[in-house]
């Protein structure tokens, strides 16, 4: 690191989980951010911040006016540019010294195996079963760890799936591919515009520690937000042997 460096995350290296060699694993990390909304704000304000090396934003929308109550990347001027565009301008403006992929596009399962093998950790923003699906089959099929999120009307949830290890649950555990769960998007159904910072909040910082190997993350937990009475509570995940998405892939005992 040179001495800007070194002065920009000083209150990083001050802490003994991260110091200089966790910074320097952020420097060189590469995360991928699906989706550039409620969620996907706050992971990439906070990625870029913290200094991870290069982040890629998935997003094929563009912002509207409807999206500003709580998709705090973008601005009254970003009205009608694409999300990836709006964000990029906003993490350069942030911390110049990231550099920010933007992808206007709506990923597909082998566009997601393809950039999510470039990546180290892979953060999921998005708001419908269909793409946390593709996702999590990517990461299972890679052995990458995934940070999924959640946010609905005052609720949210936060999980990690560090599929390099050989017992982690995947997020068709929790949520099978078959299952009858129903897309609930705040476009219908609202959600609390504090809620999404919050969630997507944590979410980057599982996805901090993953990369600087800090702490302990929410890898085999569940964590449940009631933003209205602001209680949290976690239940515990396990990997269903059943799983018709992991059941199949094996680790090695070292990952």
């Amino acid at each position: 690191m040179n001495d800007e460096q070194l002065l920009r995350y000083s209150r990083h290296i001050l802490l003994p989980q991260i110091g200089i060699e966790g910074q320097q694993k952020l420097l060189a990390a590469r995360a991928l951010v699906i989706g550039a909304g409620g969620l996907g704000s706050p992971v990439a304000l906070y990625l870029a911040s913290a200094g991870v090396g290069t982040i890629t934003l998935c997003d094929n929308e563009d912002v509207d006016l409807t999206n500003l109550q709580r998709q705090i990347v973008h601005r009254m001027e970003s009205v009608g540019r694409k999300k990836v565009d709006s964000a990029r301008d906003a993490l350069a403006a942030i911390n110049p010294g990231v550099e920010v992929i933007a992808l206007a596009e709506r990923v597909d399962a082998k566009r997601l195996e393809i950039l999510a093998a470039r990546h180290d950790v892979v953060i999921d923003g998005s708001d419908n079963f269909a793409t946390r699906h593709a996702v999590n089959r990517a990461c299972v099929n890679l052995g990458k760890p995934l940070v999924s999120g959640a946010a609905v009307r005052f609720d949210g949830q936060v999980a990690v799936f560090d599929l390099r290890l050989q017992d982690s649950a995947c997020y068709a555990c929790l949520f099978p591919e078959s299952g009858e769960a129903e897309d609930v998007r705040c476009a219908v159904m609202g959600v609390f515009a504090p809620l999404t910072g919050i969630v997507g909040s944590i979410q980057a910082a599982e996805a901090l520690k993953l990369i600087a190997g800090a702490g302990e993350t929410l890898s085999g937990r569940l964590l449940l937000l009631d933003a209205l009475a602001m209680q949290v509570r976690t239940i515990r995940l396990q990997k269903d042997p059943a799983c018709a998405v992991c059941r199949a892939v094996t680790r090695s005992p070292e990952c």
